[in-house]
């Protein structure tokens, strides 16, 4: 699954650890991993979210909405529990 590019760079250097915004890269990985490849690419293209104004999440997000909002709005379209949606699509820190 891909999405339209979009510049994103942060304000400001800190670690991004303490950044609350999403990649877009986080957010596909959490999509993936919260409702596999296939089914992530049909929610992400086709299920329209009240929170985002109707807008798929796909649409959102080539519209420049931050991913993270998306995937709160998207998770909670689809009843994700709240313990499943913080903290997803990162990578573990490399050791």
């Amino acid at each position: 699954m891909s999405f339209p590019t979009t510049s994103w760079r942060p304000s400001t250097p800190s670690c991004r650890c303490a950044d609350p915004r999403m990649r877009r890269s986080e957010f596909e990985r959490a999509v993936e991993d919260e409702f596999g490849a296939a089914y992530g690419a049909v929610v992400t293209a086709d299920l329209g979210l009240d929170a985002l104004g109707g807008r798929t999440a796909a649409a959102a997000i080539a519209a420049g909405v931050d991913p993270r909002e998306v995937w709160v709005a998207l998770c909670a379209a689809t009843d994700v529990p709240p313990e499943r949606r913080y903290g997803v699509g990162r990578l573990e820190p490399r050791s």
